[in-house]
């Protein structure tokens, strides 16, 4: 093989992970022709294909199995030697980007990430919501150091990550301060005919709660349901209706929301990932994120 160019390296591993050359020239920023040209040209270096066409879309050959594998281990070593020598700026901050699954309470993402700006070196703390899918691709390409989920990496989505368990919190019942005496009494049974606000029904914790109310025997008479968390606890904060958070945050919740928590869904619990491409973790600040949350979850 002749000396490997690292841009057709970077070119051919961006077109496997996509799945597609269209997909990579957006990730890119490159035109369809000019990757498939360096493709080609990786190709002639390598001395066979590295791709078969299946239909519109691109199979990796074995030989195009062989090198995304060392290209894997070649672009996160090159990821952490970027990571280690700015770390080692004296007069620079430490950029950490952090993806951020758009339904895990922003209260608790604050008190899991907030730590990392009390390190010794600065920190510049870059925090990106959104599905847990796209983040992960985010992730794959070296544009995050982490992502913080409420679930753990799904199964064949083609990602080489890792999960590390944060902890977890059980759901509590809150409600507005004023109606809490009426509720806090023969908890759960006061729950009956009770106006609730509750996540959207294709949410995880809504399925659980709802069979926790089952096993209650209380029917809830749903008023509102929501996809995001944050406007849900505005609408209890109004005192419309009982309303579901992690009781990890609690005291947060009741303080920001003029809420009381009236009592906790026993066994209904909501758990917390660190999402990386490291098995170990190695990067500082995500090592911290880490160890706190570890502390105050588990407390």
């Amino acid at each position: 093989m002749r000396h490997l160019n690292y841009n057709h390296l970077l070119y051919f591993w961006t077109v496997a992970r996509e799945g597609s050359i269209a997909l990579a020239s957006r990730q890119l920023n490159l035109t369809p022709q000019t990757i498939s040209g360096q493709i080609k040209l990786l190709e002639q270096a390598v001395g066979e294909p590295l791709f078969h066409r299946v239909g519109r879309g691109l199979e990796l050959s074995d030989t195009g199995q062989m090198v995304k594998h060392y290209a894997d281990e070649i672009f996160s070593i090159g990821a952490e030697l970027a990571q280690q020598v700015n770390e080692k700026q004296p007069d620079s901050s430490i950029l950490v980007n952090i993806g951020v699954v758009d339904s895990i309470p922003k209260l608790i993402a604050f008190r899991v990430l907030e730590p990392v700006l009390s390190l010794d070196s600065p920190v510049r703390l870059v925090c990106q919501e959104g599905s847990l899918e796209s983040l992960l691709a985010e992730l794959a390409l070296h544009r995050m150091d982490m992502v913080l989920s409420n679930k753990p990496l799904p199964s064949g989505l083609g990602v080489k990550a890792y999960n590390h368990s944060l902890g977890s919190s059980e759901m509590g019942w809150f409600v507005q301060k004023k109606q809490a005496r009426k509720y806090t009494k023969r908890f759960p049974e006061s729950l009956a005919d009770a106006p609730f606000l509750l996540p959207r029904q294709d949410n995880v914790i809504r399925r659980e709660l709802d069979a926790w109310l089952e096993n209650m025997g209380i029917v809830p008479r749903v008023v509102a349901e929501f996809d995001d968390g944050a406007l849900l606890k505005v609408f209890g904060e109004a005192g419309t209706g009982i309303f579901p958070a992690p009781s990890a945050i609690a005291e947060e919740i009741e303080h920001m929301y003029n809420a009381s928590l009236i009592g906790v869904a026993g066994g209904v619990t909501e758990n917390y990932f660190a999402i990386s491409l490291e098995r170990k973790l190695k990067n500082s600040a995500v090592v911290t994120i880490n160890e706190v949350a570890h502390k105050w979850l588990d407390s």
